[in-house]
Protein backbone atom coordinates (compact mmCIF):
# COMPACT_ATOMS: atom_id res chain seq x y z
CA UNK A 1 0.00 0.00 0.00
CA UNK A 2 1.36 3.55 -1.04
CA UNK A 3 2.47 5.35 2.48
CA UNK A 4 -0.01 8.79 1.64
CA UNK A 5 -1.06 11.67 4.05
CA UNK A 6 -2.69 14.40 3.44
CA UNK A 7 -2.68 18.03 4.24
CA UNK A 8 -5.47 20.68 4.73
CA UNK A 9 -4.07 23.76 5.44
CA UNK A 10 -6.42 27.07 5.76
CA UNK A 11 -5.25 30.26 4.26
CA UNK A 12 -6.78 33.81 5.74
CA UNK A 13 -7.40 34.73 2.02
CA UNK A 14 -10.60 34.12 0.27
CA UNK A 15 -11.32 36.98 -1.86
CA UNK A 16 -7.90 37.84 -4.01
CA UNK A 17 -7.87 34.88 -6.02
CA UNK A 18 -4.35 35.39 -7.25
CA UNK A 19 -2.70 35.16 -3.48
CA UNK A 20 -4.38 31.56 -3.75
CA UNK A 21 -2.81 30.84 -7.10
CA UNK A 22 0.35 31.99 -5.91
CA UNK A 23 0.36 29.74 -2.67
CA UNK A 24 -0.84 26.81 -4.90
CA UNK A 25 1.68 27.15 -7.31
CA UNK A 26 4.37 26.06 -4.40
CA UNK A 27 1.94 22.88 -3.48
CA UNK A 28 1.99 22.04 -6.83
CA UNK A 29 5.76 22.53 -7.31
CA UNK A 30 6.72 19.50 -5.23
CA UNK A 31 6.88 16.30 -7.48
CA UNK A 32 5.00 13.61 -5.69
CA UNK A 33 2.24 15.92 -4.61
CA UNK A 34 -1.13 16.28 -5.90
CA UNK A 35 -3.53 19.44 -5.36
CA UNK A 36 -6.95 18.01 -5.15
CA UNK A 37 -8.77 20.75 -3.63
CA UNK A 38 -9.16 24.62 -3.10
CA UNK A 39 -11.99 26.10 -2.01
CA UNK A 40 -12.23 29.53 -1.05
CA UNK A 41 -14.88 31.13 0.63
CA UNK A 42 -15.93 35.28 0.71
CA UNK A 43 -17.36 35.88 3.78
CA UNK A 44 -15.39 33.85 5.81
CA UNK A 45 -12.11 35.31 4.13
CA UNK A 46 -10.54 32.12 4.22
CA UNK A 47 -9.54 28.86 1.69
CA UNK A 48 -9.21 25.58 2.39
CA UNK A 49 -6.96 23.83 0.18
CA UNK A 50 -6.45 19.48 0.05
CA UNK A 51 -3.16 17.70 -1.29
CA UNK A 52 -1.92 14.34 -1.35
CA UNK A 53 1.05 12.58 -1.52
CA UNK A 54 4.09 10.97 0.23
CA UNK A 55 4.73 12.15 3.91
CA UNK A 56 8.31 13.61 2.78
CA UNK A 57 7.21 15.20 -0.09
CA UNK A 58 3.47 16.25 1.42
CA UNK A 59 6.19 18.60 4.19
CA UNK A 60 7.97 19.84 2.00
CA UNK A 61 5.08 21.23 -0.04
CA UNK A 62 3.56 22.43 3.35
CA UNK A 63 6.60 24.44 4.32
CA UNK A 64 6.63 26.28 0.44
CA UNK A 65 2.80 26.96 0.78
CA UNK A 66 3.45 28.76 4.47
CA UNK A 67 5.94 30.47 3.13
CA UNK A 68 4.35 31.86 0.26
CA UNK A 69 1.46 32.76 2.87
CA UNK A 70 3.97 34.25 4.95
CA UNK A 71 5.04 36.90 2.05
CA UNK A 72 1.51 37.33 0.40
CA UNK A 73 -1.05 37.84 3.70
CA UNK A 74 -1.07 40.85 6.06
CA UNK A 75 -3.47 39.30 9.26
CA UNK A 76 -3.40 43.18 10.65
CA UNK A 77 -5.22 44.07 7.80
CA UNK A 78 -7.55 40.27 8.10
CA UNK A 79 -11.44 40.20 9.05
CA UNK A 80 -13.92 37.16 8.41
CA UNK A 81 -16.77 35.35 9.66
CA UNK A 82 -14.14 32.26 10.78
CA UNK A 83 -12.59 32.20 13.68
CA UNK A 84 -8.52 32.49 12.08
CA UNK A 85 -5.16 33.66 14.65
CA UNK A 86 -2.81 33.13 11.46
CA UNK A 87 -2.26 33.33 7.30
CA UNK A 88 -2.13 30.19 7.59
CA UNK A 89 -4.64 29.84 10.53
CA UNK A 90 -4.44 25.50 10.68
CA UNK A 91 -2.35 23.00 8.87
CA UNK A 92 -3.34 19.26 9.82
CA UNK A 93 -2.24 16.03 8.41
CA UNK A 94 -4.80 12.89 7.65
CA UNK A 95 -3.25 9.83 7.10
CA UNK A 96 -4.81 8.08 3.97
CA UNK A 97 -3.20 4.85 3.58
CA UNK A 98 0.13 3.49 5.14
CA UNK A 99 0.74 5.56 7.85
CA UNK A 100 -0.50 5.22 10.87
CA UNK A 101 -2.15 8.71 13.28
CA UNK A 102 0.81 8.08 15.62
CA UNK A 103 3.69 8.63 12.50
CA UNK A 104 1.35 11.44 10.87
CA UNK A 105 1.67 12.76 14.96
CA UNK A 106 5.20 13.00 14.39
CA UNK A 107 5.32 14.32 10.87
CA UNK A 108 2.99 17.02 12.35
CA UNK A 109 5.35 17.74 14.66
CA UNK A 110 8.83 17.48 12.26
CA UNK A 111 6.68 19.88 10.12
CA UNK A 112 6.24 22.98 13.15
CA UNK A 113 9.78 21.91 13.92
CA UNK A 114 10.62 23.06 10.41
CA UNK A 115 8.11 26.02 10.38
CA UNK A 116 9.53 27.62 13.61
CA UNK A 117 13.19 26.67 12.71
CA UNK A 118 13.10 27.82 8.99
CA UNK A 119 10.76 30.30 8.55
CA UNK A 120 10.22 31.83 12.38
CA UNK A 121 6.58 30.95 13.00
CA UNK A 122 4.55 31.01 15.81
CA UNK A 123 3.44 26.79 15.91
CA UNK A 124 0.86 25.23 18.32
CA UNK A 125 0.54 21.43 17.82
CA UNK A 126 -2.99 20.21 18.71
CA UNK A 127 -5.17 16.89 18.13
CA UNK A 128 -3.00 14.13 17.97
CA UNK A 129 -0.07 16.21 17.70
CA UNK A 130 -0.61 17.81 20.94
CA UNK A 131 2.39 18.18 23.41
CA UNK A 132 0.01 18.43 26.23
CA UNK A 133 -3.55 17.42 26.51
CA UNK A 134 -4.86 21.00 26.98
CA UNK A 135 -3.73 21.42 23.75
CA UNK A 136 -5.34 18.84 21.79
CA UNK A 137 -8.55 21.24 21.01
CA UNK A 138 -8.08 23.66 18.06
CA UNK A 139 -10.70 25.91 19.92
CA UNK A 140 -8.84 26.33 23.05
CA UNK A 141 -5.50 26.48 20.89
CA UNK A 142 -7.01 29.61 18.68
CA UNK A 143 -8.95 31.31 22.19
CA UNK A 144 -8.70 35.03 21.42
CA UNK A 145 -7.97 34.47 17.80
CA UNK A 146 -5.43 36.61 16.50
CA UNK A 147 -6.68 39.94 18.56
CA UNK A 148 -5.97 38.12 21.81
CA UNK A 149 -2.68 36.55 20.44
CA UNK A 150 0.27 38.99 21.64
CA UNK A 151 -1.50 38.91 25.07
CA UNK A 152 -1.69 35.19 24.95
CA UNK A 153 2.39 34.58 24.33
CA UNK A 154 2.93 36.70 27.17
CA UNK A 155 1.68 33.89 29.35
CA UNK A 156 4.17 31.55 30.32
CA UNK A 157 1.03 28.20 30.23
CA UNK A 158 1.18 29.10 26.23
CA UNK A 159 4.69 29.28 25.56
CA UNK A 160 4.76 27.43 21.46
CA UNK A 161 5.62 24.64 20.61
CA UNK A 162 7.87 25.65 17.99
CA UNK A 163 8.99 29.04 17.45
CA UNK A 164 9.40 32.39 18.49
CA UNK A 165 6.78 33.23 21.54
CA UNK A 166 7.06 36.51 20.17
CA UNK A 167 3.73 38.04 18.44
CA UNK A 168 4.69 38.37 14.71
CA UNK A 169 1.81 41.02 13.28
CA UNK A 170 2.16 40.31 9.99
CA UNK A 171 1.53 36.23 10.00
CA UNK A 172 0.14 35.74 13.52
CA UNK A 173 0.23 32.27 14.20
CA UNK A 174 -0.15 28.47 13.10
CA UNK A 175 -1.64 25.46 14.46
CA UNK A 176 -0.17 22.03 13.41
CA UNK A 177 -2.16 18.67 13.65
CA UNK A 178 -2.93 15.76 13.05
CA UNK A 179 -6.76 14.07 13.15
CA UNK A 180 -8.81 12.19 11.33
CA UNK A 181 -10.63 12.80 8.41
CA UNK A 182 -12.58 15.88 9.19
CA UNK A 183 -15.43 17.13 7.22
CA UNK A 184 -16.75 20.56 7.28
CA UNK A 185 -20.25 20.54 6.88
CA UNK A 186 -22.74 23.70 6.33
CA UNK A 187 -26.44 23.29 7.03
CA UNK A 188 -28.43 25.38 5.01
CA UNK A 189 -31.82 26.86 7.01
CA UNK A 190 -34.25 29.48 5.77
CA UNK A 191 -33.47 32.32 7.89
CA UNK A 192 -31.50 35.23 7.95
CA UNK A 193 -31.47 35.05 11.87
CA UNK A 194 -27.91 34.27 13.33
CA UNK A 195 -29.50 34.25 16.17
CA UNK A 196 -31.60 31.31 15.53
CA UNK A 197 -28.96 29.26 13.45
CA UNK A 198 -26.82 29.47 16.98
CA UNK A 199 -29.41 28.05 19.14
CA UNK A 200 -29.46 25.22 16.79
CA UNK A 201 -25.70 25.00 16.29
CA UNK A 202 -25.51 25.02 20.04
CA UNK A 203 -28.79 22.45 20.65
CA UNK A 204 -26.16 20.19 18.41
CA UNK A 205 -22.89 20.44 18.98
CA UNK A 206 -21.63 18.46 21.37
CA UNK A 207 -19.89 21.22 23.60
CA UNK A 208 -23.91 22.53 23.71
CA UNK A 209 -24.49 25.49 25.81
CA UNK A 210 -24.19 27.09 29.01
CA UNK A 211 -26.32 25.97 31.37
CA UNK A 212 -29.15 28.37 33.16
CA UNK A 213 -32.28 27.57 35.02
CA UNK A 214 -35.24 28.24 35.16
CA UNK A 215 -35.19 29.11 31.69
CA UNK A 216 -32.62 28.00 29.47
CA UNK A 217 -32.66 31.52 27.68
CA UNK A 218 -32.46 34.27 30.22
CA UNK A 219 -32.76 31.84 33.17
CA UNK A 220 -29.48 32.78 35.53
CA UNK A 221 -26.20 30.64 34.73
CA UNK A 222 -26.00 27.38 36.66
CA UNK A 223 -22.52 27.02 38.28
CA UNK A 224 -20.46 23.94 40.05
CA UNK A 225 -19.12 23.93 43.24
CA UNK A 226 -15.92 25.49 42.20
CA UNK A 227 -17.99 28.30 40.64
CA UNK A 228 -17.64 26.92 36.75
CA UNK A 229 -19.97 27.37 34.25
CA UNK A 230 -22.49 24.16 33.98
CA UNK A 231 -22.91 23.01 30.31
CA UNK A 232 -25.82 21.37 28.88
CA UNK A 233 -24.09 19.12 26.35
CA UNK A 234 -25.64 19.14 22.47
CA UNK A 235 -26.95 15.81 20.56
CA UNK A 236 -24.22 14.76 18.77
CA UNK A 237 -20.86 13.89 19.74
CA UNK A 238 -18.05 14.79 17.42
CA UNK A 239 -19.59 17.55 16.33
CA UNK A 240 -18.38 21.24 16.53
CA UNK A 241 -21.17 23.85 15.29
CA UNK A 242 -21.90 27.67 15.09
CA UNK A 243 -24.52 30.13 13.77
CA UNK A 244 -23.57 32.20 10.73
CA UNK A 245 -25.28 34.07 8.15
CA UNK A 246 -23.40 34.15 4.83
CA UNK A 247 -24.52 37.25 2.76
CA UNK A 248 -22.90 36.16 -0.57
CA UNK A 249 -25.90 33.37 -0.32
CA UNK A 250 -28.27 35.55 2.05
CA UNK A 251 -28.69 32.37 4.25
CA UNK A 252 -27.73 31.52 7.79
CA UNK A 253 -26.11 28.23 8.06
CA UNK A 254 -25.16 25.85 10.68
CA UNK A 255 -21.58 25.25 10.05
CA UNK A 256 -20.28 21.86 11.47
CA UNK A 257 -17.03 20.11 11.94
CA UNK A 258 -17.29 16.56 11.71
CA UNK A 259 -14.38 15.35 13.85
CA UNK A 260 -15.14 11.26 13.45
CA UNK A 261 -17.81 10.19 10.83
CA UNK A 262 -17.41 7.06 12.00
CA UNK A 263 -19.07 8.02 14.77
CA UNK A 264 -21.69 10.99 13.93
CA UNK A 265 -22.09 10.58 10.62
CA UNK A 266 -23.07 13.35 7.44
CA UNK A 267 -26.46 11.65 7.62
CA UNK A 268 -26.89 11.54 10.71
CA UNK A 269 -25.84 15.01 11.28
CA UNK A 270 -27.93 16.42 8.95
CA UNK A 271 -31.37 14.73 10.54
CA UNK A 272 -30.42 15.76 13.57
CA UNK A 273 -30.47 19.39 12.39
CA UNK A 274 -33.84 19.05 10.34
CA UNK A 275 -35.34 17.92 13.95
CA UNK A 276 -33.86 20.64 15.72
CA UNK A 277 -34.51 23.72 13.46
CA UNK A 278 -38.32 22.11 13.22
CA UNK A 279 -38.44 22.22 16.81
CA UNK A 280 -37.40 26.10 16.44
CA UNK A 281 -40.15 26.39 13.60
CA UNK A 282 -36.98 26.82 11.02
CA UNK A 283 -36.79 24.79 7.58
CA UNK A 284 -33.28 23.05 7.05
CA UNK A 285 -33.71 24.04 2.96
CA UNK A 286 -30.25 22.04 1.78
CA UNK A 287 -26.42 21.81 2.85
CA UNK A 288 -22.73 22.41 1.54
CA UNK A 289 -19.63 20.78 2.37
CA UNK A 290 -16.69 23.00 2.40
CA UNK A 291 -13.79 20.62 0.92
CA UNK A 292 -13.51 16.51 0.35
CA UNK A 293 -15.40 14.02 1.60
CA UNK A 294 -14.39 10.38 1.50
CA UNK A 295 -15.99 8.31 -0.41
CA UNK A 296 -17.95 5.78 2.07
CA UNK A 297 -19.41 8.88 3.95
CA UNK A 298 -21.66 9.67 0.68
CA UNK A 299 -22.54 5.96 0.37
CA UNK A 300 -23.20 5.49 3.74
CA UNK A 301 -25.69 8.50 3.40
CA UNK A 302 -27.41 7.19 0.00
CA UNK A 303 -28.01 3.75 1.89
CA UNK A 304 -29.34 5.30 5.19
CA UNK A 305 -31.94 7.27 2.65
CA UNK A 306 -32.93 4.48 0.62
CA UNK A 307 -33.39 2.66 3.91
CA UNK A 308 -35.98 5.35 4.91
CA UNK A 309 -37.98 5.04 1.59
CA UNK A 310 -37.76 1.31 2.61
CA UNK A 311 -35.57 0.56 -0.80
CA UNK A 312 -33.15 -1.80 -2.42
CA UNK A 313 -29.69 -0.61 -0.92
CA UNK A 314 -28.35 -2.80 -3.10
CA UNK A 315 -27.59 -0.41 -6.76
CA UNK A 316 -24.72 1.09 -7.74
CA UNK A 317 -22.19 3.84 -5.80
CA UNK A 318 -23.03 6.16 -8.51
CA UNK A 319 -26.60 5.74 -7.97
CA UNK A 320 -25.51 5.97 -4.02
CA UNK A 321 -23.94 8.90 -4.16
CA UNK A 322 -27.10 10.77 -6.65
CA UNK A 323 -28.94 10.00 -3.68
CA UNK A 324 -27.16 11.32 -0.75
CA UNK A 325 -26.41 14.46 -2.88
CA UNK A 326 -30.51 14.62 -3.65
CA UNK A 327 -31.38 14.09 -0.19
CA UNK A 328 -29.03 16.08 1.44
CA UNK A 329 -29.93 18.93 -0.59
CA UNK A 330 -25.96 19.48 -1.73
CA UNK A 331 -26.01 21.26 -4.53
CA UNK A 332 -28.69 23.91 -3.23
CA UNK A 333 -25.97 26.89 -3.30
CA UNK A 334 -23.94 25.25 -6.42
CA UNK A 335 -23.52 22.45 -8.45
CA UNK A 336 -22.50 19.22 -6.81
CA UNK A 337 -19.52 17.51 -8.96
CA UNK A 338 -18.58 14.24 -7.04
CA UNK A 339 -16.04 13.95 -9.03
CA UNK A 340 -14.07 16.91 -7.53
CA UNK A 341 -15.59 16.49 -4.49
CA UNK A 342 -14.92 12.72 -3.62
CA UNK A 343 -11.49 12.18 -2.30
CA UNK A 344 -11.05 8.52 -3.86
CA UNK A 345 -12.16 9.90 -6.85
CA UNK A 346 -9.81 12.30 -7.52
CA UNK A 347 -6.72 9.96 -6.41
CA UNK A 348 -8.37 7.86 -9.31
CA UNK A 349 -8.49 10.37 -12.00
CA UNK A 350 -4.98 9.76 -13.38
CA UNK A 351 -4.57 6.29 -12.19
CA UNK A 352 -4.22 4.72 -16.02
CA UNK A 353 -7.08 2.95 -17.46
CA UNK A 354 -6.91 -1.03 -17.24
CA UNK A 355 -8.98 -3.48 -18.72
CA UNK A 356 -11.83 -3.05 -16.31
CA UNK A 357 -12.07 0.27 -17.12
CA UNK A 358 -12.87 -0.19 -20.69
CA UNK A 359 -16.11 -0.61 -22.78
CA UNK A 360 -17.52 -3.87 -23.04
CA UNK A 361 -16.12 -3.54 -26.68
CA UNK A 362 -12.60 -2.67 -25.44
CA UNK A 363 -12.00 -5.42 -23.61
CA UNK A 364 -13.75 -7.70 -25.89
CA UNK A 365 -11.25 -6.74 -28.53
CA UNK A 366 -8.01 -6.20 -25.99
CA UNK A 367 -8.65 -9.43 -25.23
CA UNK A 368 -8.71 -10.62 -28.97
CA UNK A 369 -5.40 -8.99 -29.55
CA UNK A 370 -1.93 -10.53 -30.23
CA UNK A 371 -1.44 -9.70 -26.42
CA UNK A 372 -1.67 -12.75 -23.95
CA UNK A 373 -3.50 -10.81 -21.04
CA UNK A 374 -6.09 -10.23 -20.64
CA UNK A 375 -6.92 -14.26 -20.72
CA UNK A 376 -9.33 -17.08 -19.59
CA UNK A 377 -8.70 -15.84 -15.97
CA UNK A 378 -9.59 -12.78 -16.39
CA UNK A 379 -12.42 -13.59 -19.00
CA UNK A 380 -13.94 -16.32 -16.43
CA UNK A 381 -13.73 -13.28 -13.69
CA UNK A 382 -15.67 -10.77 -16.20
CA UNK A 383 -18.02 -13.01 -17.42
CA UNK A 384 -18.97 -13.98 -13.40
CA UNK A 385 -19.04 -10.23 -12.35
CA UNK A 386 -21.82 -10.47 -15.32
CA UNK A 387 -23.63 -13.30 -13.77
CA UNK A 388 -23.63 -11.96 -10.27
CA UNK A 389 -25.11 -8.21 -11.67
CA UNK A 390 -27.87 -10.48 -12.93
CA UNK A 391 -28.80 -11.86 -9.70
CA UNK A 392 -28.47 -8.36 -8.48
CA UNK A 393 -30.53 -6.82 -10.91
CA UNK A 394 -33.45 -9.19 -10.21
CA UNK A 395 -33.06 -8.53 -6.84
CA UNK A 396 -33.54 -4.86 -7.39
CA UNK A 397 -36.20 -4.89 -9.20
CA UNK A 398 -38.20 -7.66 -6.73
CA UNK A 399 -37.11 -5.34 -3.97
CA UNK A 400 -39.30 -2.54 -5.96
CA UNK A 401 -42.62 -4.62 -7.01
CA UNK A 402 -45.78 -3.21 -6.54
CA UNK A 403 -47.69 -5.40 -3.81
CA UNK A 404 -44.38 -6.65 -2.10
CA UNK A 405 -43.47 -4.17 -0.28
CA UNK A 406 -42.96 -6.08 2.91
CA UNK A 407 -40.38 -8.10 1.49
CA UNK A 408 -38.30 -5.15 0.09
CA UNK A 409 -35.31 -5.73 2.99
CA UNK A 410 -35.33 -9.20 2.03
CA UNK A 411 -34.81 -8.66 -1.89
CA UNK A 412 -32.10 -5.18 -0.66
CA UNK A 413 -30.04 -8.21 1.56
CA UNK A 414 -29.47 -9.96 -1.49
CA UNK A 415 -29.09 -7.00 -4.02
CA UNK A 416 -26.39 -5.87 -1.25
CA UNK A 417 -24.71 -9.26 -1.45
CA UNK A 418 -24.74 -9.63 -5.22
CA UNK A 419 -23.44 -5.53 -5.89
CA UNK A 420 -20.14 -6.82 -3.17
CA UNK A 421 -20.09 -10.54 -5.54
CA UNK A 422 -19.64 -8.27 -8.60
CA UNK A 423 -17.41 -5.68 -7.66
CA UNK A 424 -15.06 -8.21 -6.09
CA UNK A 425 -15.16 -10.42 -9.64
CA UNK A 426 -14.65 -6.99 -11.83
CA UNK A 427 -11.68 -6.61 -9.38
CA UNK A 428 -10.01 -9.74 -10.17
CA UNK A 429 -10.61 -9.20 -14.04
CA UNK A 430 -7.39 -6.82 -13.66
CA UNK A 431 -5.95 -9.18 -10.77
CA UNK A 432 -5.70 -11.86 -12.87
CA UNK A 433 -3.69 -10.04 -15.41
CA UNK A 434 -1.62 -8.50 -12.42
CA UNK A 435 -0.75 -12.27 -11.66
CA UNK A 436 0.44 -13.41 -15.05
CA UNK A 437 2.87 -10.46 -15.80
CA UNK A 438 4.04 -11.38 -12.43
CA UNK A 439 4.71 -14.48 -13.46
CA UNK A 440 6.35 -13.12 -16.59
CA UNK A 441 8.88 -10.39 -14.73
CA UNK A 442 9.89 -13.53 -12.53
CA UNK A 443 11.14 -15.38 -15.39
CA UNK A 444 12.94 -12.19 -16.27
CA UNK A 445 15.05 -11.94 -13.04
CA UNK A 446 18.80 -12.74 -13.67
CA UNK A 447 19.68 -16.33 -13.21
CA UNK A 448 23.86 -16.30 -13.38
CA UNK A 449 24.89 -18.06 -10.43
CA UNK A 450 23.96 -20.09 -8.29
CA UNK A 451 21.88 -17.25 -5.60
CA UNK A 452 20.16 -15.50 -8.34
CA UNK A 453 19.36 -19.00 -9.52
CA UNK A 454 17.44 -19.70 -5.90
CA UNK A 455 16.21 -16.33 -6.00
CA UNK A 456 14.42 -16.55 -9.97
CA UNK A 457 12.88 -19.84 -8.88
CA UNK A 458 11.69 -18.85 -5.60
CA UNK A 459 10.12 -15.54 -7.58
CA UNK A 460 8.29 -17.84 -9.95
CA UNK A 461 7.29 -20.46 -7.76
CA UNK A 462 5.39 -17.39 -5.27
CA UNK A 463 4.34 -15.72 -8.60
CA UNK A 464 2.78 -19.05 -9.91
CA UNK A 465 1.03 -19.63 -6.38
CA UNK A 466 -0.74 -16.16 -6.73
CA UNK A 467 -1.88 -16.98 -10.48
CA UNK A 468 -3.72 -20.04 -8.94
CA UNK A 469 -4.87 -17.90 -5.48
CA UNK A 470 -6.83 -15.67 -8.36
CA UNK A 471 -8.75 -18.03 -10.17
CA UNK A 472 -9.15 -19.77 -7.18
CA UNK A 473 -10.71 -16.64 -5.67
CA UNK A 474 -12.51 -16.36 -8.51
CA UNK A 475 -14.73 -19.64 -8.50
CA UNK A 476 -15.25 -19.10 -4.48
CA UNK A 477 -16.70 -15.64 -5.22
CA UNK A 478 -18.84 -16.43 -8.59
CA UNK A 479 -20.03 -20.06 -6.94
CA UNK A 480 -21.54 -17.31 -3.68
CA UNK A 481 -23.45 -15.50 -7.03
CA UNK A 482 -24.93 -18.86 -7.93
CA UNK A 483 -26.67 -18.58 -4.36
CA UNK A 484 -27.94 -15.31 -5.61
CA UNK A 485 -28.88 -16.37 -8.39
CA UNK A 486 -30.69 -19.55 -7.52
CA UNK A 487 -32.78 -17.67 -4.67
CA UNK A 488 -33.91 -15.17 -7.53
CA UNK A 489 -34.84 -18.17 -9.80
CA UNK A 490 -36.98 -19.61 -7.28
CA UNK A 491 -38.08 -16.31 -5.19
CA UNK A 492 -37.99 -13.24 -6.80
CA UNK A 493 -40.45 -11.68 -9.57
CA UNK A 494 -41.93 -14.59 -11.93
CA UNK A 495 -40.72 -12.36 -15.01
CA UNK A 496 -37.49 -12.25 -13.87
CA UNK A 497 -36.84 -16.24 -13.71
CA UNK A 498 -34.80 -15.93 -17.26
CA UNK A 499 -32.63 -13.55 -16.06
CA UNK A 500 -31.48 -15.61 -13.06
CA UNK A 501 -30.90 -18.44 -14.99
CA UNK A 502 -28.80 -16.78 -17.11
CA UNK A 503 -26.94 -15.34 -14.10
CA UNK A 504 -26.73 -18.60 -12.76
CA UNK A 505 -25.48 -20.15 -16.43
CA UNK A 506 -22.56 -17.27 -16.30
CA UNK A 507 -21.56 -18.20 -12.72
CA UNK A 508 -20.98 -21.91 -13.94
CA UNK A 509 -19.01 -20.49 -16.88
CA UNK A 510 -16.97 -18.78 -14.63
CA UNK A 511 -16.24 -21.40 -12.08
CA UNK A 512 -15.09 -23.98 -14.76
CA UNK A 513 -13.30 -21.52 -16.88
CA UNK A 514 -10.97 -20.39 -13.67
CA UNK A 515 -10.76 -24.01 -13.07
CA UNK A 516 -9.09 -24.89 -15.76
CA UNK A 517 -7.04 -21.91 -14.68
CA UNK A 518 -6.29 -23.44 -11.54
CA UNK A 519 -5.23 -26.60 -13.05
CA UNK A 520 -2.94 -25.29 -15.80
CA UNK A 521 -1.09 -23.15 -13.10
CA UNK A 522 -0.89 -26.20 -10.36
CA UNK A 523 1.17 -27.80 -12.54
CA UNK A 524 3.56 -25.77 -13.14
CA UNK A 525 4.38 -25.42 -9.20
CA UNK A 526 7.39 -27.39 -7.74
CA UNK A 527 5.54 -27.85 -4.48
CA UNK A 528 3.82 -31.21 -5.31
CA UNK A 529 1.54 -30.99 -1.97
CA UNK A 530 0.57 -27.69 -2.64
CA UNK A 531 -0.28 -27.95 -5.94
CA UNK A 532 -2.22 -31.25 -4.99
CA UNK A 533 -4.27 -28.92 -2.03
CA UNK A 534 -5.09 -26.02 -4.87
CA UNK A 535 -6.18 -29.10 -7.42
CA UNK A 536 -8.37 -30.79 -4.59
CA UNK A 537 -9.94 -27.28 -3.56
CA UNK A 538 -10.46 -26.63 -7.35
CA UNK A 539 -12.56 -29.79 -7.66
CA UNK A 540 -14.71 -29.18 -4.59
CA UNK A 541 -15.81 -25.80 -6.13
CA UNK A 542 -16.18 -26.98 -9.81
CA UNK A 543 -18.52 -30.43 -8.32
CA UNK A 544 -21.01 -27.43 -5.93
CA UNK A 545 -21.21 -25.06 -9.23
CA UNK A 546 -22.53 -28.20 -11.21
CA UNK A 547 -25.29 -28.81 -8.20
CA UNK A 548 -26.09 -25.18 -7.79
CA UNK A 549 -26.74 -24.87 -11.55
CA UNK A 550 -28.93 -27.53 -11.83
CA UNK A 551 -30.82 -25.92 -8.91
CA UNK A 552 -31.38 -22.64 -10.19
CA UNK A 553 -31.62 -24.07 -14.03
CA UNK A 554 -35.05 -26.20 -12.49
CA UNK A 555 -36.59 -23.37 -10.40
CA UNK A 556 -36.20 -21.34 -13.69
CA UNK A 557 -38.25 -24.49 -15.48
CA UNK A 558 -40.48 -24.83 -13.16
CA UNK A 559 -41.55 -20.89 -13.59
CA UNK A 560 -41.59 -20.38 -17.03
Amino acid sequence: MSRLIECVPNFSEGRDLSVIERITERIESVDGVRLLDVDPGQATHRTVVTFVGPPEQVLEAAVRAVTAACELIDMSRHNGEHPRFGATDVCPLVPVSGVTMEETAEYARELGRRLGEELGVTVFCYEAAATREERRNLATVRAGEYEGLAERLGDPDWRPDFGPAEFHPRWGATAVGARDFLVAYNVNLNTTSTRRANAIAFDVREKGRILREPDPLTGEIVRDESGEQVWSPGSLEHVKAIGWFIEEYGVAQISMNLTNISKTALHTAFDEVCRKADARGVRVTGSELVGLIPRTAMLDAGRHFLRKQRRSLGVSDEELIKIAVRSLGLDELAPFEPREKVIEYLLEADAPRRGIDESVRGFTEQTASESPAPGGGAVSAAVGALGAALGTMVANLSAHRRGWDERWEEFSDWAEKGKALHEELLRLVDADTDAFNAILAAGRMARGSEDERRARDEAVEAATRGAIDVPLRVMEVALESMELSGAMARDGQETSASDAGVGALCARTAVRGAYLNVRINAAQLADERTAGEYLSRGKELEARARELECEALEAVEARL
